[in-house]
């Protein structure tokens, strides 16, 4: 990293970012072009825990390449100046690495719908059993994590 001064290397403060985060954009092996989405996820042991619907092209591009990288950020503030050139941004993001592991049981699909559901502050689910038949849950399995910040976080 370039600017050391601002690299996060608080695994605490990593694990504190990946759970406020709600957004994880995904990028995904295509050709001839990467594939980036944005998709709402939950964290836990480690690994991103993301539901999606059993086709289409972010599905078909991870059956073919489970190697992915993803992106997350929290607290993303434009900082107006005076002078054109100081314009910045006071923000947290953090980039990783990772392999999925699609999930098709139903009983792992269920306990990865609860990472999700309790991700976003909800706990006492209930999943219609149509319902999870209809989906996937793809697991973020972590292999690496660098974080960077800039602007007055201590005063927050």
């Amino acid at each position: 990293m370039r600017r050391k001064e601002r690299e996060i290397t608080d695994r605490n403060l990593i694990d504190e970012i990946l759970k406020k985060s709600n957004t994880c954009r995904l990028a995904i092996h295509g050709t001839p072009y990467p594939y980036i989405v944005a998709l709402n996820y939950g964290y836990a042991d480690n690994a991103l825990f993301i539901h999606c619907a059993k086709e289409g092209k972010k599905v078909d591009l991870l059956k073919e390449n489970n190697k992915v990288g993803f992106q997350i950020d929290l607290g993303s503030e434009l900082i107006k100046h005076t002078e054109s050139c100081q314009w910045t941004t006071k923000y947290r993001s953090l980039m990783g690495i990772g392999e999925v592991e699609i999930i098709e049981n139903f009983d792992q699909k269920c306990q990865g719908l609860d990472v999700i559901m309790n991700h976003s502050g909800k706990s006492d689910n209930y999943y219609h059993p149509r319902a999870v038949e209809k989906v996937l849950i793809l697991k973020v399995n972590i292999k690496d994590i660098s974080g960077k910040q800039a602007g007055d976080w201590q005063a927050n």
